[in-house]
């Protein structure tokens, strides 16, 4: 509950009401059986004027409890979804400030399900424990203290009912909780079973694997299937078995009651009150332990909540004032290490760039490129050295004053759905249509996005779907360059353009950002044939560094990687 306790604030009223509610609701329900004593009582005297008048307090007293109930639902609804909401909220809020470390740590499908169904499982706590589970203690004790009251000889068979009950529970509830536990493990594994598929279909599709995913699925589906099948089997049980118990009783106390009449007639009366009673109490100790272990299920949920709560960002920026950062560029024996990982992934980085510099960088897959790109806009951390831009520290920089100062764009161009207006204005949030024509120039995708009627407010569907591999890359530059950045990285993101739409974005770049200072990873040593200097990495370190015809000249490996393109080329 310590992460529910900020939020009960904003609904103090909403959840006074609603216990004030519920135990109306629930002493009503405990007179009743006290009232229907008197009511036979009085048929069994032959006084109708008091059977009138109780039967009126009767009805009184249903409206009563009828109404408390409406008013409990709508304030207890209020509270519990509001309360939902605002934690939905937080966590989202809380996810943002994640570094990608963070988000990987937990996987984006994992994040998915606690945002949607562990919060739903926290309402829904929230609702139970407003209505039964608080009616229930109210209902319990009560119905004790009136059943004894009514036929004080018969106390031992409510104590034997508790126990029978308690124990029946305590050992079917024991077991439900674990496979409640287990439940919200496999909704994750089906979700991000059936997230990768659909986002996966090109591919599933292409090579015929309809069968071999439907099988996988099938698989984790049958494993959630299986478990549910144990709770409902427990179920099963639990119902007769309770409902066998507070019968059985019954009939026991009948039996006793019968005897009784003889010498005390108005235990005829009483044991109207007394079976009722009985049975509110069972009705109590049922309730109670199916919404605990229902409850146990939210708790868990809360606990994945709190998780994410409780997880400290990766990367923490210090509470600077906002900072002019200039296009220079300096990694200082930069070696870094993916979260989970043994083995370095740079080593002993060092390297130099003015402001306005054209940098290429290449490498053999997995030397390293993108990684050491990342530590630029400070994605991640280094593990030894420093990262500077424009002479700060990464880790004394200002955050907003970075991210206006560095522009990433990635090889997989992501747009969000929406309009390609609200795509562009998330690198200039008050971007002007001129703003947007100019960056689309520059990316070579005013072509195709003024050809539409109603270019920028052009609708971007769900995954981009609607746009190609290359518009969608030429889109996501548009983006990176609308707010003039100081520095422009470019993680192969020209990969999917053809040669000549690539080479006009090149020297668009060239006329138009000529004092950005401009990273391009490429696969491909034409892409950076005409940078300023090209950077060189092997297995994670820099081996070399300079001008193409430098490099040709004097690096052993770019002379490789160049004299094998040229050869594929050819």
């Amino acid at each position: 509950m310590r992460l529910l306790k900020p939020y009960f604030k904003r609904y103090k009223l909403d959840l006074v009401l609603a216990v004030i509610t519920v135990i109306i609701m629930a002493m009503a329900m405990l007179f009743q059986p006290t009232l229907l004593s008197k009511i036979v009582q009085a048929i069994s005297d032959d006084n109708m004027t008091k059977v009138r008048h109780i039967g009126l307090q009767l009805l009184v007293i249903a409206g009563i409890g009828l109404i408390a109930g409406i008013v409990n639902t709508i304030f207890a609804a209020r509270a519990s979804q509001g309360i939902a909401s605002d934690v939905r909220e937080a966590a989202y809020r809380k996810i943002q400030t994640f570094s990608f470390g963070n988000v990987e740590q937990f996987s984006a499908g994992n994040l998915v399900v606690r945002l949607t169904n562990d919060v739903q499982q926290i309402q829904s706590i929230l609702m139970m424990m407003l209505q039964p589970l608080l009616r229930m203690p109210i209902l319990f004790i009560g119905g004790f203290i009136l059943a004894v009251n009514s036929i004080p000889k018969l106390w031992w068979i409510i104590v034997v009912m508790v126990i029978l009950v308690g124990a029946v529970s305590a050992l079917v509830m024991g077991n439900m909780g674990k496979r409640f536990g287990m439940i919200q493990g496999l909704i994750d594994r089906v979700n991000a079973k059936a997230k990768e598929n659909l986002q996966g279909v090109r591919v599933v599709k292409s090579f015929n694997q309809e069968g071999n995913e439907q099988k996988r699925f099938d698989d984790v589906s049958d494993e959630l299937n299986h478990v549910n099948l144990q709770i409902g089997y427990l179920f099963s049980i639990i119902m007769p078995a309770f409902m066998f118990i507070g019968q059985g009783l019954m009939v026991v106390a009948i039996y006793f009651v019968g005897n009784m009449v003889g010498t005390e007639p108005k235990m005829l009366a009483q044991i109207t009150g007394f079976t009722n009673y009985l049975m509110i109490i069972m009705q109590a100790i049922i309730v109670g332990g199916m919404m605990m272990t229902f409850a146990a299920r939210g708790f868990v949920s809360m606990g994945r909540i709190s998780e994410i709560m409780d997880t400290k960002p990766g990367l923490v920026y210090k509470d600077v004032p906002a900072q002019y950062l200039t296009g220079a560029v300096e990694f200082d024996d930069v070696s870094f290490t993916y979260p989970g990982d043994d083995k370095p992934t740079l080593k002993h980085i060092s390297f130099k760039v003015q402001p306005g510099e054209m940098i290429g960088i290449v490498g053999a897959t997995g030397s390293g490129k993108s990684s050491m790109a990342q530590l630029i806009p400070r994605l991640f951390d280094p593990t030894e050295g420093t990262v500077k831009v424009g002479g700060v520290d990464l880790k004394d920089a200002n955050e907003s004053s970075l991210r206006k100062t560095v522009s990433f764009v990635l090889q997989r161009a992501t747009l969000f759905s929406g309009k390609i207006s609200d795509n562009l204005r998330q690198g200039k949030p008050d971007a002007q249509e001129q703003d947007m024509k100019r960056a689309a120039q520059i990316a070579q995708a005013a072509e195709f996005v003024e050809r539409y009627e109603d270019t920028y407010e052009h609708v971007v569907e769900e995954r981009s779907s609607n746009f190609s591999g290359g518009q969608k890359q030429r889109l996501s530059i548009a983006r990176g360059v609308i707010g003039n950045p100081k520095i422009l990285i470019l993680d192969d993101s020209t990969s999917a353009l053809d040669a000549k739409s690539e080479k006009l974005v090149k020297e668009a770049l060239d006329n138009e950002l000529q004092d950005t200072t401009t990273f391009i990873i490429a696969e491909k040593i034409s892409s950076v044939i005409n940078a300023d200097r090209i950077l060189v990495l092997e297995d994670g370190a820099l081996v070399a560094e300079g001008a193409h015809q430098q490099l040709v000249e004097t690096s052993p490996i770019y002379q490789e990687i160049y004299k094998t393109q040229k050869a594929q080329e050819a």
